[in-house]
């Protein structure tokens, strides 16, 4: 009886455990109805109930006035750029569309960075229209399988959309993914003809060279590893070449979905603290530095880096001029970045509070965040796509990447090498000359890293699989960077151009935004006159005086407008994405603004109405307010921050008080 007993109450209690588990299972199934059946519902879910940014603004008020001239001032539009509208559509009624009897197929491998590979893409669509080819999707050097990154992207779907790319350009050329079988198996064998193009070649090159080779063979391979195929500026007659090359770059280049998802992302969550923002490209790369020699505006073991680089680029012919240079000639001459410290003074000085929020673009920012400390001291809210989103959505977008083994550890000196070697530092008289210490043993952690080899070679190791993943995902960085970028209410650049001396990452977000936001706020400051006045209170850098205020001010106030006329004839001629009009442009009147831009072309009655509207409005609120006076607040002032329960303390130290009429003005008359 004892046994039966036991027997059934070992019996109920397994049902019991049973019934738990079955009640677990629908306790979460209940869970994960409620927060939205998918994915992306259950992380919503889960981002609600638990803080996972490192980023928490703080702002000392918690609403702008954002009727109040100041706010204009510093976030209104530019109004003198405000009847300038995206206008690329074809206009010539000799545009036909591609017909479906090609000369023959046009592969293409590109080689570069984020804003090569962008500037490479539209060209050759331009190459495959002049030579009536059909292109096959571009293959990206930079994301293939053997450098360790996922399989899962293959090429150009590893930053862009195919098919919305293929889509786009449906009326403009023949696009297909792959190349048939028998002239694939041509290319694998290295059987096709292949030409090496730079950002200098002429439509007359393609026509006379190219195009014979390709009618003859139905297949031509192009190597782009410059930054682009076709020369930037094109004949008056070929002006529909030019829009083409807007139509790629701002409408057919649609980043996949996974990068879409998570910039837009990052840019709502930047909105979210409800206030504008400003997004700010360092442009402080390795090889922009080398390319201009500015490496004695960096110190020990970076300035050396720097030096290495200029040395194997005058090597390859890539510079021409001596290793040394004098780093402060070449700053005073413009050539060198604007360092993160002196973009803040400017924008402080031009009126942006410590609270303000504030974007740091770029896949690299050479010398680490050392660098961006002044920065951060100046402005309470720097955030960066690192501080908002997790390590969960970035590694999404990079899919899944075998783990690479490391090298076996070298083990650590033995004790009594170590005896060894404090005996002889401690010994005492010794005879003349002394005999050479014990070799001294290398730790491992002294000779790894990206910078390691600078203490032991002269010679720059080939790249391990783990750099170059990492180069690989530095195009992902900067895709997202230019998504927030180009939406950012306030752009400015520290530097823009890149290691070739050609127009870099700043340059296109410059040239997208003058395209599809041409009344944003973009400084482009002249940095041969800004580091002049920067260099008037460089020994009293943060006791900033009236005047000095205004000329900074006045600089990039000006910088709004005149410099956007300075890069039409400085950018242009490199790079037509950096400067996109007129040819990409209409405008909503026809008067003299129009005309100073060379825009001839008037919008269609459908674009632009609100906008109007909405700017002659505030014309006439600015036109009341720019006689009005004010006092701003000092320049600089000390935060500090007691965090008790999630409040915080501000503390302000005012040295000075600074008496502006400029503070009321509309800015951008």
């Amino acid at each position: 009886m004892k046994a039966e007993g036991k027997m059934v109450f070992k019996s109920k209690l397994k049902w019991l455990g049973l019934l738990g588990l079955v009640l677990s299972a629908f306790s979460l199934f209940t869970h994960f109805l409620l927060a939205g059946y998918s994915e992306e519902g259950i992380y919503k879910y889960y981002q609600s109930s638990v803080t996972i940014f490192s980023w928490r603004p703080v702002f000392e008020d918690a609403d702008l006035i954002r009727n109040s001239p100041l706010y204009r001032r510093l976030w209104g539009p530019v109004r003198r750029l405000e009847n300038l509208y995206p206008f690329s559509n074809p206009r010539g009624r000799n545009y036909a569309a591609p017909i479906s009897t090609t000369n023959g197929y046009l592969f293409v491998r590109i080689r570069g960075g984020f804003h090569e590979i962008r500037n490479s893409i539209c060209d050759v669509v331009l190459v495959s229209r002049l030579l009536n080819a059909t292109l096959v999707i571009p293959e990206i050097l930079s994301t293939t399988s053997s450098k360790g990154i996922s399989s899962e992207f293959k090429s150009f779907a590893y930053l862009y959309n195919e098919d919305e790319f293929m889509l786009a350009l449906a009326k403009d050329i023949k696009v297909v993914k792959i190349l048939p079988k028998d002239l694939k198996g041509a290319r694998r064998k290295k059987n096709i003809p292949m030409f090496k193009v730079s950002p200098s070649t002429s439509p007359y090159f393609y026509l006379h060279q190219v195009l014979p080779v390709l009618n003859r063979h139905s297949v031509v391979e192009l190597i782009v590893s410059d930054g682009g195929a076709l020369q930037a500026i094109l004949p008056s007659h070929q002006e529909e070449y030019q829009r083409l090359r807007c139509r790629v770059a701002f409408h057919a280049l649609k980043l996949r979905p996974g990068i879409r998802d998570l910039a837009s992302n990052v840019l709502n969550r930047l909105r979210n603290s409800g206030r504008p923002f400003i997004a700010y490209d360092p442009g402080m790369t390795r090889d922009a530095l080398a390319y201009y020699g500015c490496a004695e505006l960096f110190q020990d073991v970076h300035s050396e880096l720097i030096q290495h680089r200029r040395a194997w680029m005058i090597k390859r012919g890539i510079v021409k001029g001596n290793l040394s240079v004098h780093s402060e000639t070449i700053r005073l001459n413009g050539s060198c970045p604007l360092m993160p410290e002196e973009v803040g003074i400017l924008l402080r000085a031009y009126g942006y509070s410590w609270d303000t929020v504030i974007y740091v673009a770029g896949g690299e920012v050479f010398g680490g965040q050392k660098k961006l400390i002044p920065l951060r001291g100046m402005f309470e809210n720097v955030a960066d796509r690192t501080s908002l989103s997790t390590v969960w959505e970035i590694s999404k977008i990079y899919g899944r990447e075998t783990n690479i083994v490391n090298k076996v550890q070298k083990s650590p000196p033995s004790v009594k090498e170590e005896m060894r070697l404090e005996a002889w530092k401690k010994a005492g008289h010794r005879p003349r000359p002394l005999p050479p210490p014990p070799a001294r043993q290398k730790y491992p952690y002294n000779i790894e890293g990206w910078w390691g080899w600078v203490a032991e070679s002269d010679n720059e190791p080939e790249s391990t699989v783990m750099e170059l993943r990492m180069n690989a995902h530095k195009l992902l960085w900067e895709a997202i960077d230019y998504y927030v970028c180009v939406e950012a209410d306030v752009f400015i650049p520290g530097f823009d151009l890149d290691g070739k001396g050609r127009p870099n990452f700043a340059s296109l977000v410059m040239g997208h935004r003058l395209y599809q936001h041409a009344e944003l706020k973009t400084f482009r400051p002249n940095r041969k006159e800004a580091v002049k006045i920067l260099d008037e209170i460089r020994d009293h850098l943060y006791e900033a005086n009236h005047t000095w205020i205004r000329s900074v001010r006045r600089h990039l106030r000006a910088s709004l407008y005149n410099g956007f006329k300075q890069e039409a004839a400085r950018s242009k001629v490199l790079s037509f994405l950096s400067h996109p009009i007129p040819e990409c442009s209409c405008s909503s009147k026809l008067d003299s603004s129009s005309a100073e831009l060379g825009v001839t072309q008037l919008c269609p009655s459908y674009i632009g109405i609100d906008r109007i509207s909405q700017s002659r409005e505030m014309e006439k609120e600015e036109e009341i307010d720019e006689d009005d006076t004010a006092s701003s607040s000092g320049l600089f002032f000390r935060f500090t921050g007691v965090g008790d329960g999630g409040g915080e303390t501000v503390n302000k130290e005012e040295p000075i008080q600074i008496e502006d009429q400029e503070e009321l003005e509309g800015a951008d008359k």
